[in-house]
């Protein structure tokens, strides 16, 4: 049995779509359905039962899961808002939750992959290298990155990351992430407002360094990012690795890819950041993937033209989610 929390969100669907590829279906799906459309990521799935967070680390507790036959856990369940204030609520949901699943994988020999950030690189001023000595030198801009700091801090205070695998995302976008609100990818916000008024509004810059709209991020398809993952799974490697697409485009290259896409002229309208965004702003991101290709992981992400392409073409307009091909 495999067990993946935040089953049913982008990253979590996206890692039981890829189980699947690979003719797994023997999989416990976790996570809080509450009264979202997250379900709708599941549908088209296959996994073998499924069961809310909070039951699950009841069960957890009760070692209800001690002598099970369990082969791999992928942890994805958290509060990926960056904009999320409620410090106690992060470090409960997205700290004490992994810390204590870890706890037991750790003791159980279970192969554990959790979902670390990139946003725990802050401003970029320590790099973005997966380097496990040099991560107590990294200052995240948001509690949300800070959440993910703490427990790879504690992980490796107790030598887990000898066992566990930390998996610091960049930014991350694809099908089944129509649920997400205020946190969807740009490439979901560009298609609905392309289809509703044919123009897209993206935030201006404030450092002379970069032009309005040319803010860098590494940008990565989720397919590309569990395909990472479940490279990683496989290997005997263990500690902290990007998973990114090593390479830093800008906000207005994946508006005019989404333009493309949807055989409309670009038309880009560039509006004021709310101010209490400005001083938590990140300009430029980029994750160094040597570690990942070190292991041997050889295959290039797919381009962004490419990927949006994909996105609006096979999911975002027909509807689809994935498993429905």
């Amino acid at each position: 049995m495999f067990i993946v929390t935040g089953g049913s969100g982008l990253i979590g669907s996206a890692v039981v779509w890829e189980l699947n590829r690979n003719g797994i279906d023997d999989i416990l799906v976790v996570d809080h359905l509450g009264n979202s459309d997250k379900w709708k990521n599941l549908a088209p799935l296959r996994y073998d039962d499924y069961m809310e967070k909070d039951d699950f680390l009841e069960k957890l507790d009760r070692n209800y899961f001690s002598g099970q036959k369990i082969d791999g856990v992928f942890h994805l369940g958290a509060c990926s808002s960056t904009t999320e204030r409620d410090a106690s609520y992060l470090v409960a949901n997205n700290f004490r939750y992994t810390a204590k699943l870890a706890d037991f994988c750790v003791r159980n020999y279970i192969r554990m992959i959790y979902a670390s950030s990139c946003a725990t690189y802050g401003d970029g001023s320590c790099g973005y290298r997966d380097d496990e000595s040099a991560i107590e030198k990294l200052r995240p801009m948001n509690m949300y990155g800070y959440s993910k700091q703490m427990f790879d801090l504690y992980a490796k205070r107790r030598g887990w990351l000898d066992q566990l695998v930390g998996c610091k995302f960049s930014n991350v976008y694809g099908p089944n992430e129509r649920h997400k609100g205020e946190m969807r990818s740009v490439v979901l916000r560009c298609f609905e407002q392309i289809t509703s008024c044919g123009k897209m509004k993206l935030f201006k810059s404030y450092k002379k360094e970069y032009a309005d709209g040319e803010q860098l991020r590494d940008f990565l398809y989720v397919k590309d990012a569990v395909r990472m993952m479940w490279f990683l799974f496989n290997s005997s490697a263990s500690g902290l690795f990007n998973i990114g697409s090593g390479k830093a485009e800008s906000w207005k290259k994946l508006a005019s890819a989404a333009f493309s896409a949807l055989g409309k002229p670009v038309d880009i309208e560039y509006i004021e950041m709310p101010e209490h965004l400005r001083d938590r702003y990140q300009y430029y991101t980029c994750a160094e993937m040597d570690k990942l290709r070190a292991l041997g992981w050889t295959t290039p992400p797919t381009s962004l033209e490419d990927a949006v392409r994909d996105d609006i073409t096979n999911y975002l307009l027909p509807g689809k989610y994935l498993g429905d091909e």
